[in-house]
């Protein structure tokens, strides 16, 4: 399904661009501008398919599971997402975090997502400041990853882990609101749970709970 869905969003992505490089001088800038419409929205389509595949493999990966080192991780995460955006400045604080006992593949694609989050939703803001902390209690371990962006507005909690449910639509927030659904599988796949809390502007905290043994 995943192929045949690609197919034709290769196709319009493929004809826009060849449209616009052999009859660019035949249209006038709001043409120009319609044409990049298609092309960008041909994109997202493209990643929102990806995201859902990515979403349903979940289901069928064997979880192979070790004693994570979720500090050396999230500093790992983190460096590869400001070489990605070197003017940003962002500051991350990471805490004593206890190893965790899961799978390495999956629990990068959990810091991946909450990193990835925490560092958009702090643009807006002259320095980003993350934080990343855990404690253990009773038989689980929490970590959280915590920011000073724009937050959310709790009355709309129940979506913030749903598939393709953005709490913050345009404003220049790109992703297509897969990133946190896919960490919520995880992790309980991992038999733990996830959860966050937030304030409109005064940032957000996102937190996930994996056993100790």
């Amino acid at each position: 399904m995943s192929h045949d869905l690609k197919a034709p969003v290769r196709a319009i992505d493929g004809f826009a661009r060849m449209l616009k490089r052999e009859h660019a001088d035949r249209l006038d800038a709001e043409g120009l501008r319609l044409l990049q419409v298609i092309r960008d929205n041909a994109k997202l389509m493209a990643t929102l398919i990806d995201d859902l595949l990515a979403l349903s493999r979940l289901g069928r990966t064997q979880i192979r599971k070790s004693v994570v080192n979720l500090t050396a991780m999230t500093q790992t995460v983190f460096d590869q997402l400001l070489a990605q955006e070197p003017h940003r400045d962002s500051r991350l604080t990471v805490g004593d975090l206890p190893p965790a006992l899961g799978d390495q593949s999956l629990l990068y694609q959990v810091m991946q997502n909450l990193l990835v989050n925490a560092v958009k939703f702090t643009k807006s803001r002259k320095t980003g400041v993350i934080e990343v902390g855990g404690r253990t209690e009773d038989k689980e371990n929490i970590y959280y990853v915590k920011d000073n962006g724009v937050g959310f507005d709790e009355r709309y909690i129940s979506n913030l882990f749903r598939p393709f449910q953005r709490l913050h639509s345009g404003g220049g927030y790109e992703g297509t609101g897969v990133g946190l659904a896919i960490v919520k599988r995880i992790i309980q796949r991992h038999g733990g749970r996830a959860w966050a809390e937030g304030k409109v502007g005064e940032g957000a905290t996102f937190y996930f709970a994996l056993p100790k043994e």
